[in-house]
């Protein structure tokens, strides 16, 4: 049976080609008759796009590449929602990929989808990236005239645009706030102390107390060097005995829950005398017990922000590019049951 071809559906309807196309890309410059009519046909017909003919014709697959780092972090995921809702907007497909934190794998992914798969790369670097300071792979990939877009984790060297969080900012005021509400012993505890993300919360909190006029107490900054989330637990216990804490900030929402419990097993009422805050908004701060005062690093916006510079990027036929661009996401705090009103 021979294969339906739009010039097929066009000649059904007695339209042009360019009418059918936009009708199957639900574009808003057709009717909403003339689209359901078509979208109908094609797909009682089994009409199924030729994505070779069209590269070809247009030299564009439509195609985003996404790169993430890890898919346990519910910021991540948040961020892939603002993409897909922009690509979806814009008639883009995506194509989404989990680096887990390697190297390897993160130059695998680029090498096998940089083969006229896709249009462009959003991504956020692996830790094994960031420890081992290569970005060839991502310079080869600008070098061949492929559009990146980084965003959180991102590499300073490598000229591409970039969409990033004010960590630093989001950790002095966090220390502000609670220094209003009455703590004076505020840890931190920091599960990506490798990362410039961990780093940049770091200097905020040390920003913090020193505005704060409260002193820097080194046993209360705390890098958890362990990823299972099980051990958190045991791992702050000793330390929260060994210290006077009434406040933690911490960079996940994992270990903020656990330092909570471990707080509350040594008899500490959340918010009345000891409060918890943490860097992402995401589905555990919201039904945690109490539930969790977070920095919102607007993950969705984030990925909004970063789908739009790389389409904007594909789309730009013009000769002279415009140079790339760091766009900083504001973040907010989002005040929950476990810190008191300041």
């Amino acid at each position: 049976m021979k294969r339906l071809t739009i010039k097929d559906i066009a000649k059904e309807f007695d339209v042009s080609i360019s009418t059918v196309s936009k009708a199957l890309n639900d574009s808003y410059e057709i009717s909403v008759s003339t689209k359901e009519k078509i979208q109908k046909y094609a797909k009682d017909n089994n009409y199924k796009p030729n994505f070779n003919a069209l590269s070809l014709k247009n030299r564009q697959t439509k195609t985003i590449g996404i790169l993430i780092p890890n898919m346990l972090n519910y910021f991540f995921a948040q961020v892939f929602n603002g993409m897909e809702k922009v690509a979806n907007e814009k008639g883009y497909k995506i194509i989404s990929c989990i680096s887990n934190e390697s190297f390897k794998k993160e130059v695998e992914t680029i090498e096998m989808l940089s083969n006229g798969s896709i249009d462009g790369f959003i991504l956020s670097l692996a830790e094994e990236t960031v420890l081992k300071n290569d970005f060839k792979h991502f310079e080869d990939l600008i070098d061949n005239g492929t559009p990146i877009v980084m965003f959180d984790r991102v590499a300073e060297a490598v000229n591409c645009d970039k969409v990033v969080t004010d960590d630093f900012k989001g950790a002095s005021k966090t220390v502000k706030y609670l220094a209003k509400s009455g703590s004076k012993n505020i840890a931190f505890v920091s599960t990506i102390s490798n990362l410039k993300v961990g780093k940049k919360r770091h200097q905020g909190y040390l920003k913090g107390l020193e505005k704060a006029g409260l002193p820097v107490n080194n046993n209360l900054i705390i890098n958890i060097v362990d990823e299972d989330y099980k051990n958190y637990e045991n791992i702050l216990s000793p330390i929260f005995d060994a210290n006077e804490i009434d406040a933690v900030i911490t960079t996940d929402e994992s270990s903020a829950i656990a330092a909570m419990k471990v707080a509350q097993k040594r008899g500490h009422k959340i918010p009345e005398n000891f409060a918890v805050v943490c860097f992402s908004n995401g589905i555990l701060a919201r039904h945690s017990s109490p539930k969790l005062t977070t920095v919102s690093q607007h993950g969705e916006k984030m990925g909004e922000t970063a789908a739009k510079l790389l389409i904007d990027r594909i789309e730009d036929k013009s000769d002279k590019k415009e140079a790339p661009k760091t766009v900083i996401i504001k973040t907010d705090l989002v005040e929950r049951n476990s810190t008191k009103k300041a």
